[in-house]
């Protein structure tokens, strides 16, 4: 097909012969894909063809059939901001354009683009009629999700027919509504019509793509989501798609790129209905549902493409994908400047933290990070716009976009479906308040009329408490964070904050809790997975199969969840160190876990008993060590994510340190290959007296007060009857402390200390700071306050009290 039809005016245009600045003639979207096949073809960006209906040809339309003025005296009656008669204008001028005839250029403009493009192809082919619309002052306006498209176009009839429902689009009442709201005029924005091969994806899969963390803004990630079907129930909300995490970093640097890989419950499958035209949701099967729409390479290869579309537009990007079922082909179907995330100017840190609330109702992935209390409001059609007050958190089974006019009155969403890059989510975050998608249940468990609060401060998950809870608000100048000669980093447990944290002023994280990633995202004993056919039968061991069906083995389920959770945090710290913790359980937390009744046994004080480094070589927990470090093993080598360190807890001799760091050898983390550092707890006094020959065998170490402490004193910490003993400011353990410290410092080894009291007491901070500590890490609460206390230290003198408090 040539580039241009030959009329007066330009009325078609060939994707091929499109770029960026053709946005007047053809909009936004239109020739973004004409920019992407001019420009990223020969990158191998998959783009599908097409062309175009200029926004000329509309305007043909409009003046053919004497339209504009009747438009502008509808429009003229339409009270802007009661908008009380909305429905009814929008009607009669839809009416108008639908009854409206082409213009005899114009059809057959459209006519012969068609018949040239469908002769380029083999095979009787189908598109896709999306509508594109701009306007004259304002040619780069975003009109996202305003307007209709159509899908499986089969024949010139049915095109013309879905040309003219793109014009009638123009004034679908959100249109309207959205072209007041920002100020356009209405009779200055016009609608080209894009016209492009159909991909499959009925048959297969679709989804979206973002070069950003669409809820963090963290930039080194490709988030992309998927379902099965038309992409249409993944923007909508209709379901709960697969979600995964892409790392930009080492997936150019040829290393396994992706971080985690969630499957999402994907409820319905869209695809044609009868004679292939209007679209349906059907159940999708349960064993379908279990599968993941893309597999690796096709993960790594999308998103490699995604990061090409965004070096070329040169700001994070929007994107749409579909694979098609016939072919197996993944596309790229649309490209979009990111708008939320990359344009937020505020660097202060808001930090929400919930004091007191009700029963939780329901929980689901967490859009923002705030709190905030209202009456639920709970929605099921556009019907219900007069109960939507202002101030309402807004409950549905999920959002589209003619509810905008709702939305705008609600503090906050909830829905039952839906991901991260549904619907709900996206105006949630342009609207700047939080949303909690994905719940399952929230419209069955949410009492409509009832205060409620929405709590997504935690940021992953998030919940919903009865009644309205208490909660704290605060905000951190950036400019107020001072800069430190001792390195303050971060104790962290839960990866889903890590992008969010990755923004704070910590270099690092001193101490990642591995026990808490196996308790909450894989949450069954390791031994259980190694001994699984040796598990008696019965409900426990159905939940273990029914968790890990989807893996290539027991053991691999928990090696890959450990590893995602890991490399998660790493990369969002990364090139800054993350030093992980091997697991720290006791006996009896262990035995909580699925399965592990049948590998542990009952101490009296777990607390001093069979935990830490002597867990790792007895032959009752040494093939779960191994698991674990597999899973350090995977995210260094194979995921490149070298940033990681490894610490050993509770290790009470030398010996005994000697016996695990040979045993991680054998397990394939041999120390000072590849970069690896293997650092000890300082938490038992032995750790402290015999700190030199523990350094022949590790690289450093991080003091843990809390159980140095207990072990110092003699003080069990969770006996409560004599809590009131527990004091990391006594004399005896400040001197093994800074024992420790200058120790350590004479040896050239790094040393740091993990826990509250530096961010609680200015003096004990000090006392570290005069000491000579390398670092000191704190709760994602407690940094800025501790930061604080590490300045005061260095920059002036505070009163050290070395005495019993």
């Amino acid at each position: 097909m040539g580039n241009v039809a030959t009329f007066a005016v330009m009325l078609t245009v060939s994707f091929s012969g499109l770029t960026l600045k053709d946005l007047p003639l053809v909009g936004g979207k239109n020739a973004s894909l004409g920019e992407m096949i001019s420009n990223l073809s020969a990158s191998g960006v998959p783009v599908p063809p097409g062309f175009a209906v200029t926004a000329e040809g509309y305007r043909m339309f409009i003046a053919h059939n004497h339209l504009q003025s009747h438009i502008t005296q509808l429009l003229s009656e339409l009270d802007p901001k009661s908008l009380d008669t909305l429905e009814q204008t929008g009607k009669a001028i839809r009416d108008l354009i639908g009854n409206a005839i082409f213009p005899p250029e114009l059809e057959q403009a459209i006519r012969s683009a068609y018949r040239q493009f469908s002769a380029s192809f083999d095979k009787q082919i189908t598109v896709a009629v999306r509508s594109s619309a701009t306007a004259e002052d304002l040619p780069d306006a975003s009109f996202a999700g305003q307007h209709d498209s159509f899908l499986n176009v089969a024949d010139e009839e049915e095109l013309l027919s879905s040309c003219k429902k793109c014009y009638v689009s123009l004034f679908n009442d959100r249109a309207i509504k959205y072209r007041i709201d920002h100020g356009f005029d209405h009779l200055k924005v016009a609608l080209s019509v894009g016209v492009q091969l159909m991909v499959r994806s009925d048959l297969g899969s679709a989804g979206v793509a973002f070069t950003i963390d669409p809820e963090s803004g963290f930039r080194n990630v490709v988030y992309i989501t998927g379902a099965w079907g038309l992409g249409e129930n993944v923007v909508q909300g209709a379901v709960t798609p697969d979600e995964f995490l892409i790392f930009k970093p080492t997936l150019s640097a040829n290393k396994y790129p992706v971080l985690q890989k969630k499957t999402g419950k994907k409820e319905f499958t869209m695809t044609y209905g009868t004679g292939g035209r209007d679209t349906v949701n059907t159940a999708t099967a349960p064993d379908k549902q279990a599968l993941q729409v893309l597999g690796d390479d096709e993960l790594i290869q999308l998103a490699k493409w995604c990061v090409a579309i965004e070096q070329h537009y040169n700001k994070p990007m929007d994107i749409e994908w579909a694979k098609d079922g016939i072919t197996n082909k993944i596309w790229i179907v649309q490209a979009r400047p990111e708008t939320v995330k990359s344009r937020i100017t505020d660097s202060n840190v808001h930090l929400f933290q919930i004091k007191k609330h009700g029963k939780v109702l329901c929980s689901g992935k967490a859009v923002g990070t705030k709190i905030i209390s209202g009456r639920a409001s709970i929605v099921h059609s556009l019907d219900d716009i007069d109960k939507v007050e202002e101030g309402a958190i807004l409950v549905a089974d999920n959002t589209n976009p003619d509810w905008n006019v709702m939305l705008k009155k609600a503090v906050g969403i909830v829905t039952n479906k839906g991901g991260r890059t549904s619907h709900a989510s996206i105006v949630a975050r342009e609207l700047g308040i939080p949303a909690l998608v994905g719940t399952g249940n929230a419209t069955g468990v949410i009492v409509d009329g009832t205060e409620i609060t929405l709590d997504c401060s935690a940021a992953g998950t998030g919940f919903v408490y009865d009644g309205k809870s208490e909660w704290e608000t605060k905000t951190i100048p950036s400019e107020s964070v001072p800069a430190t000669k001792t390195d303050p980093l971060l104790i962290l447990a839960n990866p889903d904050r890590a992008f969010e944290l990755s923004a704070y002023p910590g270099k690092g994280v001193g101490l990642l809790r591995m026990e808490f990633i196996i308790t909450n995202s894989i949450g069954i004993h390791p031994m259980a997975l190694v001994h699984f056919d040796k598990l008696p039968d019965g409900p426990e061991k159905n939940a273990i199969n029914k968790i890990t069906k989807n893996s290539r083995s027991k053991t691999s389920f928990f090696v890959d969840t450990l590893a995602g959770s890991i490399a998660t945090v790493a990369a969002a710290f990364y090139p800054r160190e993350v030093i992980v913790r091997m697991s720290d359980f006791k006996s009896n937390e262990y035995a909580s876990l699925a399965g592990g009744s049948q590998f542990e046994i009952a101490e009296e004080n777990p607390m001093i008993g069979f935990r830490g480094a002597s867990r790792y070589y007895h032959p009752a927990y040494k093939e779960g060590f191994r698991l674990e470090c597999e899973a350090i093993a995977k995210v260094r080598d194979t995921m490149g994510l070298t940033n990681v360190k490894v610490m050993i807890p509770f290790c009470r001799t030398p010996e005994e340190g000697e016996k695990v760091v040979n045993l991680m050898a054998a397990y394939g983390l041999s120390r000072g290959i590849n970069g690896l550092e293997i650092y000890c707890m300082v938490e038992i006094p032995s750790n402290v007296l015999r700190l030199e020959d523990f350094a022949q065998v590790f690289d450093g170490f991080s003091i843990g007060s809390n159980d140095l402490t207990q072990l110092t004193l003699g003080i069990d910490r969770d006996a409560a009857t004599i809590s009131s003993l527990f004091n990391e400011r006594d004399p005896a353990v400040l001197e093994l402390i800074t024992t420790a410290i200058r120790k350590a410092t004479q040896l050239n080894k790094p040393i740091g200390l993990c826990g509250q009291a530096p961010s609680d007491y200015a003096d004990f901070a000090a006392i570290l700071v005069n000491a000579g500590i390398n670092s000191i890490s704190f709760t994602p609460d407690a940094l800025f306050k501790g930061i604080q206390n590490i300045h005061q230290s260095e920059t002036t003198e505070v009163t050290i009290k070395q005495t019993a408090i």
